[in-house]
């Protein structure tokens, strides 16, 4: 019996047995699974329905009702972009179903302020805030060797920007190879952010449109708009999103969108000699760098080390000595 049949059946079995403290699983083919949800992780849902244990991946799911408390549906929270209700417990928000398009001037105005830049006593670089409690993604070239860093914040308030400069900024993550860094702001009465949504460049097709916000040159919060060139333009043995979106110093670290509103990249880098060829790291492997972050916590004992290597567990340890 396949997957979806055997939780159809187990639906069906159980629809008479719901209880007002249950959790309600709803899937997509209209039935649903009730009983105790034991763990929620990123591609499956843990739910415990009576006499067994069953695993739910999180594609075949429509929506989840907490003990009797249905989560709401899709919809813009808290000023940010379209959410997935398979995100909500995660530590980043992300939909990998195809957007609405919609227009770019109207997205600028609600997902802009979870764009920031990122200032170094050598430099600067844009970024952008996976969530609200201050984490942030930018290139780990941005950040690279340097021991000061402020993030720059564009508050909406009063319908007016205010520039808000916060100094605590805390390396959590780093992955030098694929030019990735997780930043946090730490700074004390620090409010909380606006994010964005993390979308999928897997469903993109060439030819369709995009568009960055960063500051390029120092030129903060400025929007260039353009097309995906190709998707797989390979670069000493990586492959990246390739733009027309005109990507300049200072874009390095922020986000790529699609017209759902929704990263799709993290552009990094362009050729100098020529215009209109931009690159952007791929979301999947953002998705990929914060969900092994702990794989990549930076370490201020060996600050270049992408990786930290824990220690080797002992086979001798409590063991008598060999006579």
């Amino acid at each position: 019996m396949s997957l979806k049949k055997h939780l159809v059946l187990l639906a069906l079995l159980f629809c008479g047995l719901r209880l007002a403290c249950a959790d309600v699983i709803q899937l997509k083919d209209q039935s649903a699974v009730t009983g105790k949800i034991l763990a929620e992780k990123p591609d499956s849902i843990v739910v415990d329905v009576g006499y067994t244990v069953l695993v739910v991946p999180r594609n075949v799911i429509a929506g989840i009702s907490k003990s009797g408390i249905t989560a709401p549906a899709p919809t813009t929270v808290a000023s940010n972009p379209v959410v997935s209700l398979n995100a909500l417990s995660q530590f980043y928000y992300a939909d990998n179903r195809p957007p609405a398009a919609r227009d770019v001037q109207d997205l600028v105005k609600q997902i802009g302020e979870a764009v920031v830049q990122v200032r170094t006593p050598g430099g600067l670089g844009s970024g952008f805030f996976i969530n609200a409690d201050g984490y942030l993604i930018t290139n780990f070239h941005v950040i690279e060797g340097e021991t000061e860093i402020s993030v720059e914040v564009y508050h909406q308030r009063n319908d007016q920007l205010d520039r808000e400069t916060y100094k605590q900024v805390k390396i959590i993550a780093i992955n030098k190879f694929h030019d990735l860094a997780l930043l946090k702001i730490e700074d004390k009465n620090a409010p909380k952010f606006k994010y964005v949504t993390l979308g999928s460049s897997d469903v993109l097709n060439v030819g369709d449109s995009v568009f960055a916000i960063g500051s390029p040159m120092g030129l903060e919060r400025t929007v260039t708009s353009g097309i995906l060139s190709t998707k797989t333009r390979q670069i000493e043995g990586e492959l990246y999103l390739q733009t027309t979106a005109q990507i300049n110093p200072g874009n390095s670290g922020g986000p790529l969108f699609n017209l759902g509103g929704e990263v799709v990249g993290v552009t990094n880098m362009k050729i100098t000699f020529g215009e209109g060829l931009g690159f952007a790291i791929p979301v999947e492997l953002v998705k990929s760098f914060l969900e092994h972050r702990d794989a990549f916590a930076y370490s201020a004992d060996n600050p270049n080390n992408p990786y930290r290597y824990l220690e080797p567990p002992s086979r001798t340890k409590n063991q008598p000595a060999a006579k």
